[in-house]
């Protein structure tokens, strides 16, 4: 087994010699199509050590851009030479002359996918053959080495944040996995992150199918065909294609890059783009460009992403279909358009649960308070679908007052609404009020205007003096306020058109 946080921490110190290579976000690209070849090819390496004949297996990748013809030998091309090489005919053929058609077809549109905004920011060959061999001493075929990555990995995603990528918040292991442990995806039933980021809920989705439901070859290709994902950035589209190719998803065609919001309009989605699950942790204290609000009926105009991802998810999902999507206490109490999307949400859909998220979760990057909507889609025969709904009050552990980089949640914290939690098919009939669960009839929201923003009932009003909270709760505000306004802009705007 190699050192792998060893070799990574020696790559970092190489890159920072290299003149090219400006700050975290350059040198966090570089790595990563770097690994993606290398990762690559090892896997093409054990399909073709599976098979029956390894000459069944053709890559998409001309033979001498394949990793282990210029790249595995530590003795091979450096500098210059070598920066020729990637500059001249790596970087253009995976960008633009693989063959798209055929039987490689689709695994080239995946290399090509991945390189189609990748740079190769250094400048020295030397330095890069450095790189190199300090990558080739990581075995992703040994299983050890492929494990230990995958922490490696996510310590990647996390210095994203120190990247400049405000507004993105990876979502943490724990909370994917409770909520992948609820939802429950069964092994037929499609799954769709339609704000995929790095992966990080599909790969706890594939883990659990495997987990429960993959039982022969058979299984696998059903599982394989069931994972769907789009990301609108290249940096977190290429580190999820990476990512399901660690995860034994070889052609992860059905991972695309683009934003799911301006792909088409929202009437243009119909019954065969639904999915069967829909998990989700959507951008949110972020605004859409310009237009993209128009691709939305007038009912759910707004610049504000995480508002129309939910808008989305509500309309993408199948009639009984299942999702849990991540959202700040913004969307429980706002107004306006937001009254109207969850006045849609609890007529189509049975919200039966919100969990309630702790401060700091996704500490240090915000200390923005979140919640987990549960909720199931209904048919027009069983509307409205919801007539009541469950808060669980997310404590912290015994001994912790918040949760920071070197001490985030844990899964086995969720172990307690794991044990409450029931079924929907009896109508969680088992469920009882506890110090951090209660439930609220549907004619109490409706009286608050579909406010969610509910309390507590057990546990006295508690006044925050936290500074970073307060800083965060003025930031919703101003959010809240921008977003009234650009409703209010949308509205003159239509009507000034209207008259002319």
């Amino acid at each position: 087994m190699s050192n792998i946080s060893g070799i990574i921490k020696s790559i970092q110190d190489i890159m920072r010699k290299d003149v090219g290579v400006d700050g975290d976000a350059q040198r966090i690209s570089q790595l990563v199509w770097m690994f993606f070849l290398k990762i690559y090819d090892d896997r093409e390496l054990e399909i073709e050590t599976l098979a029956d004949d390894g000459d069944d297996y053709k890559s998409p990748l001309p033979e001498h851009l394949r990793w282990r013809n210029w790249a595995a030998n530590p003795e091979g091309d450096t500098g210059e030479e070598l920066a020729k090489f990637i500059n001249d005919q790596l970087f253009p053929t995976l960008k633009d002359k693989l063959v798209l058609e055929g039987p490689t077809g689709k695994r080239a549109q995946v290399v090509r996918n991945v390189f189609e905004d990748a740079y190769n920011y250094m400048k020295s060959g030397t330095l890069i053959r450095q790189v190199i061999n300090k990558i080739c001493e990581i075995d992703f075929n040994n299983t050890a080495d492929r494990h230990t990555f995958g922490s490696i990995y996510e310590q990647i995603l996390k210095d994203l944040q120190s990247a400049g990528n405000a507004g993105e918040f990876y979502t943490p292991r724990a909370v994917t996995q409770f909520i992948v442990d609820r939802v429950d995806p069964q092994l037929k039933e499609t799954v769709l992150d339609p704000a995929c980021g790095t992966g990080g809920f599909l790969t706890c989705a594939i883990d659990h199918k495997r987990s429960c439901y993959v039982k022969n070859a058979k299984h696998e290709e059903t599982l394989v065909a069931s994972i769907y994902g789009v990301e609108k950035k290249a940096l977190p589209h290429m580190l999820c294609t990476t990512n399901m190719i660690l995860h034994g998803i070889d052609t992860p065609t059905q991972i695309e890059h683009g934003n799911m919001l301006s792909r088409r309009a929202y009437v243009d989605y119909g019954e065969k783009d639904r999915k069967h699950v829909i998990i989700t942790n959507p951008p949110f204290g972020g605004t859409e460009e310009d237009g993209v609000e128009n691709q939305f009926p007038a009912t759910y105009r707004t610049r504000e992403t995480a508002d129309l991802f939910m808008a989305l998810v509500i309309k993408l999902l199948k009639n009984d279909g299942r999702a849990a999507v991540v959202l700040p206490d913004g969307f429980l109490f706002g107004e306006g358009m937001k009254t109207r999307l969850k006045q849609d949400l609890l007529e189509k859909c049975h919200l039966h649960t919100i969990v309630r998220l702790p401060n700091n979760v996704f500490a240090p990057y915000t200390g923005i308070k979140t919640n987990i909507l549960f909720f199931t889609k209904k048919p027009e025969s069983q509307q409205p679908a919801t007539q009541e709904i469950w808060y669980y009050e997310h404590p912290y552990p015994e001994g912790v007052t918040s949760y920071n980089k070197t001490k985030p949640m844990r899964f086995e914290e969720f172990q307690t609404e794991r044990d409450w939690w029931g079924t929907e098919a009896d109508g969680f009939k088992t469920r009882v009020e506890t110090e951090q669960a209660w439930k609220v009839d549907i004619d109490e929201i409706v009286a608050r205007n579909y406010n969610l923003d509910i309390s507590n009932p057990h546990v006295g009003e508690q006044i925050t003096h936290d500074p970073e909270e307060l800083l965060s709760e003025y930031k919703q505000q101003q959010d809240e306020i921008q977003s009234l306004r650009d409703q209010l802009k949308a509205i003159l705007t239509d009507a000034l058109a209207g008259n002319k």
